[in-house]
């Protein structure tokens, strides 16, 4: 078995509040997983459980196929990376490297080359003597990466580390972390509620909401795929329509909503026809042109309310019928016309392939 991590059925309750809820999951070795949720959904306690800071009131905690419920944080081969980074204000950037491995009473010229070694991976090794007063918000996060990894742990477990960072910096250490786990092999478990973070950086994703793991998967399988309605509004931009199933066309079936409107979708086979449904349509995956006379199936037509423009891509709202909007997001280069030419109420037509469409019944 190739897991480094495994959660059977673990739950962890709070006076009558259950943060983590029959949890399973496993991590591979090597693997970068991020817990993915929004605040409270239970990912940091997720989290907790693994390094035993919380201990589980049901369910059993692998590490390295030994049952660790009963073993203390320290005893544990993982380390932890917090948001606050908890670095000793009192101690040199040097010590605070060390210091995990001066308690272990290692020999002190194993220590220094360790430690330099260390430094210089992070880029760092000229602010060996500085105090972490002296350093910025990202040089810290660096040092707290540096003294969890001189330990050699099998698992780094980071909780939120980039939080309090700014924006150009937190993508730059998005980079570096994923840099770091790739050079290192070690197996990350990261918790952000970042969906571009989690995006940007791992192998895989856990979407979790209530306690429990809705989806699990690659970022391309969350964000195609999504498993449910949940993940689906979570993850990403997405619009949603309530309709009806039709009849059957080619290898999918119509889909009827609005007044007027219809598309053909591959997913809505599996439903019978005059079932309702949601149907969900990723505005990345909408092909915007100019208007037509021809008809089509897959075609909508409606007149632009609002065209945002955000450097990399267009963002337009269309109202498709009376109160009925949808957003289509495309590359400028991309578009048939001068997305700049648009304005309120000019009529546009919009390509959505019978595959894009999402679709999910009364049970999702």
């Amino acid at each position: 078995m190739n897991d480094v991590v495994r959660l059977e059925r673990v739950t962890k309750r709070f006076e009558s509040f259950e943060a983590v809820k029959d949890l399973s999951l496993s991590v591979a070795r090597g693997e970068f997983l991020t817990l993915l949720g929004s605040s409270g959904c239970g990912k940091t306690t997720t989290l907790r459980l693994i390094n035993g800071f919380e201990l589980a009131d049901d369910g059993e905690i692998y590490i390295n196929n030994r049952l660790v419920n009963a073993i203390p944080p320290y005893r544990r081969e993982v380390n932890t990376v917090f948001q606050n980074y908890a670095l000793f204000p009192h101690l040199s950037i040097f010590d605070n490297v060390a210091y995990g491995l001066s308690i272990q009473g290692i020999n002190k010229a194993i220590i220094r080359k360790r430690v330099l070694d260390m430094l210089d991976r992070v880029g760092l090794v000229d602010k060996a003597n500085n105090r972490p007063s002296q350093l910025s918000g990202g040089q810290m996060q660096r040092v707290a990466l540096a003294r969890a990894l001189i330990n050699e742990p099998g698992v780094l477990l980071l909780d939120e580390p980039l939080g309090a960072l700014d924006a150009k910096l937190r993508r730059a250490m998005q980079l570096e972390l994923k840099r770091m786990h790739t050079s290192l092999g070690i197996t990350f478990i990261y918790v952000t509620h970042d969906q571009e973070e989690a995006f940007v950086m791992s192998d895989r994703i856990a979407v979790m909401n209530q306690g429990q793991v809705n989806q699990i998967g690659t970022p391309a399988e969350i964000f195609d795929n999504p498993r449910n309605l949940f993940v689906a509004e979570f993850v990403g931009t997405t619009n949603f329509f309530n309709a009806v199933v039709g009849e059957a066309v080619g290898e999918g079936r119509r889909v009827n909503f609005g007044d007027r409107n219809y598309l053909v979708a591959c997913a809505a086979r599996k439903f019978q026809e005059g079932a309702s449904i949601t149907i969900a349509i990723r505005p990345q995956r909408i092909q915007l042109r100019p208007p037509s006379s021809s008809s089509a199936d897959n075609v909508l037509t409606g007149t632009v309310i609002e065209t945002i423009y955000v450097g990399a891509v267009v963002r337009l709202v269309i109202e498709l019928d009376k109160g009925v909007f949808i957003q289509a997001e495309n590359i400028p280069e991309n578009l048939p016309f001068d997305f700049r030419r648009l304005r309120h109420g000019d009529e546009v037509e919009l390509h959505v392939p019978s595959n894009a469409l999402l679709v999910y019944g009364a049970d999702h």
